[in-house]
Formats: C-alpha cells, sequence, structure tokens
C-alpha cells in the first residue's frame, strides 16, 4: 500500500509540473526575464511564493519556464536514444552474426569514450544551444538502449510464439513489429523514465558548468549557478530550483522502478 500511494504522489507532481510547464505562458506567473532592484534577493512572500533571485527576478516563475528547457533536452536526447538505440539493438539480437558485431564494436566504441568529454566537445562546437545539448546526450544514451533492446530481444527472439510466426511465413520486418517490438516496449518504457532523470541531471550539470542553455534563457542549472555566491544571503534563489528538480528526479525514478517491479512480476507470474 505505501509503495502504491508512493507512486501515486510521483505520478501526481510529475503531472503537476508537465501542466505548469506546458501552460506556462497562461499562468498568473510574472515575467521571468523581469527585473527589479527593489525585490534584489527578496524573501518568499504572496507576491513572489519563491522569493527572488539577485537581480529581482521571480523565482517560481522563472523556475517553471527553467523547467522547460528541462523536460525539452531530456525528452529529446531520450527520443534519439531509444529510437536508434532501439533499432540497433532489436537488429543485433534478431539477425545475430556479422549485424550483431558491428552493433557491439560500435556501442563498445561509444562507451569506451569519456561520457563527459564526448559532451564538452559536442556542447563546445559552434551551432544552437539546445539542438547541441539534445544531440550529445542523445548520443551518448544510445548504447545504453541498444544493449536493453538486443537483450530483451534474445529473449524473445526463440520463444515458440516467434518460432511459430517464422514457421508460418511471416517476413522478417513484419514479425519484429508485430511480435516482437510489443514485448519490447514495457522494458524499454520503464528504462526509458529512468534515463529521463538521468538526462534532467546531465542538462542540470552542464548548466551550472556554464555548458549548457546560455542566459538570459533560465535554466535550473543556471539559475543555481549564478545564485551561488549569495546562497548565504538568499538560499531560496538555489534551494526551491534544485528542490524541484530533485523532486521531479525522484518521481521520474519512483515510476521507472514501480513499472521494472510490473514488469518483472508479469514476467515470473508467466
Amino acid at each position: 500500500m505505501r509503495k502504491a500511494w508512493g507512486t501515486r504522489i510521483a505520478l501526481a507532481w510529475l503531472a503537476l509540473v508537465c501542466v505548469a510547464t506546458l501552460a506556462a505562458a497562461w499562468l498568473p506567473l510574472a515575467d521571468p526575464q523581469y527585473q527589479s532592484l527593489t525585490d534584489m534577493l527578496a524573501s518568499p512572500s504572496a507576491a513572489h511564493w519563491f522569493g527572488a533571485d539577485s537581480l529581482g527576478r521571480d523565482v517560481l516563475s522563472r523556475t517553471v519556464h527553467g523547467l522547460r528547457v528541462t523536460w525539452a533536452v531530456s525528452l529529446g536526447s531520450v527520443a534519439i536514444g531509444l529510437s536508434i538505440g532501439s533499432l540497433l539493438g532489436i537488429c543485433a539480437g534478431y539477425f545475430r552474426g556479422s549485424v550483431e558485431r558491428m552493433v557491439l564494436t560500435g556501442t563498445n566504441i561509444v562507451l569506451a569514450f569519456p561520457p563527459l568529454v564526448l559532451i564538452i566537445a559536442m556542447v563546445a562546437y559552434p551551432g544552437q544551444p539546445l539542438l547541441k545539448v539534445v544531440l550529445a546526450l542523445g548520443i551518448v544514451f544510445i548504447p545504453s538502449f541498444a544493449r536493453i533492446a538486443r537483450a530483451n530481444t534474445l529473449r524473445y527472439a526463440e520463444q515458440e510464439f516467434i518460432t511459430a510466426a517464422r514457421a508460418a511465413g511471416m517476413s522478417d520486418g513484419r514479425l519484429i513489429l508485430r511480435e516482437l517490438l510489443p514485448n519490447l516496449v514495457p522494458a524499454l518504457l520503464a528504462y526509458s523514465l529512468l534515463v529521463l532523470a538521468v538526462a534532467a541531471v546531465a542538462e542540470a550539470g552542464l548548466s551550472f558548468l556554464g555548458l549548457g542553455i546560455p542566459p538570459p534563457t533560465p535554466s535550473l542549472g543556471t539559475m543555481m549557478s549564478a545564485e551561488q555566491a549569495t546562497v548565504m544571503l538568499a538560499p531560496h534563489a538555489v534551494f526551491f530550483p534544485a528542490g524541484v528538480l530533485f523532486l521531479t528526479i525522484y518521481a521520474l525514478n519512483r515510476l521507472g522502478d514501480a513499472l521494472q517491479r510490473r514488469i518483472d512480476g508479469r514476467g515470473s507470474a508467466a
């Protein structure tokens, strides 16, 4: 019962965050770029629920708008890793042979390269900041999704329903789409929730180091980095964005664990 309530609370928090992020332009929030010298480092109040930062900007408004960057980077990078990695993993697990060797060699090369160095190198290259961060993280996530997809493909490829479909003359493409892929979706979805949390942390870390989305666009990592010098005078400017990021990551991990337990329970029951 406690696990169920914890999962429901995590789901409710993610729903609240998603609605606030999508409807940020229509919510009664202050302009995230508006600066007020009279509100510099103002404490939380009825006018500023999360207080104000060192430039007098509303922390709540900047946090909500900063979550847009977090979701954009997380969803975009996971989509890239999931689509490309799953395709490679399924091909490696189903066709085996030289296809499997090439896929494993490629994933091992990417895994052997330090991910932080790879991300910094790609982010430092000239171009649109948001796109660079999404692509860099997406490439880093491809090997892990490929390994998950390959492992689960190997698990189902020799099952009786796959053998029966192959004996009935079903083509490889149709067999993968209609018989194999639906059985891989739950495991890939559970892993995607966990990788979403990793991507959110990575985006905040890159922004904190100045390698993410540059100002004046609000980002949770940039907000924490910009206010670290005033953390003793106005801790709310750092800890409120950090707290929202923590709760979001915890909720994603909680949902991912709950979905993985359900998948494992169905597998053991079968």
